[in-house]
């Protein structure tokens, strides 16, 4: 018990000390951990552990649509890719596909691994 108190504890100070961009980070994997554990509640025929899951990588995508910055225009093509996710996440959800989870967890790995190579420029400049 301890042990967990001083983990979460620890989550909890990475959390409020990270910076924007390693919070943006943090989301991306978050929503790829819930993927990976809805598939495993999938694989274990325990629904409502994919159901949970699956809600919360909705959760996470619904904040990265809500926070967008509309003034450029690029925040289309991402409103539009997380829209897209969001759709195939609640129909995982409605039929609990694990191959639907799988082809979001393809795009949540690949905008995860782009904003990594945002931040390492970032970074280097």
């Amino acid at each position: 018990m301890q042990m967990n108190q001083a983990y979460a504890q620890y989550n909890n100070n990475k959390v409020l000390t990270a910076t924007p961009a390693e919070l943006t980070l943090m989301l991306y994997e978050g929503a790829i951990k819930f993927c990976n554990i809805a598939i495993l509640g999938i694989e274990q025929n325990d629904i409502q552990k994919a159901h949970n899951n699956i809600v919360k990588a909705e959760n996470i995508i619904q904040e990265f649509q809500i926070t967008l910055n509309r003034k450029y225009p690029v925040s289309e093509d991402f409103d539009r890719v997380y829209t897209y996710l969001l759709r195939r996440l609640r129909e995982a959800n409605v039929k609990k596909d694990k191959d639907i989870l799988e082809e979001v967890l393809v795009h949540l790995r690949e905008m995860r691994d782009t904003w990594k190579e945002v931040m390492r420029l970032a970074n280097s400049k």
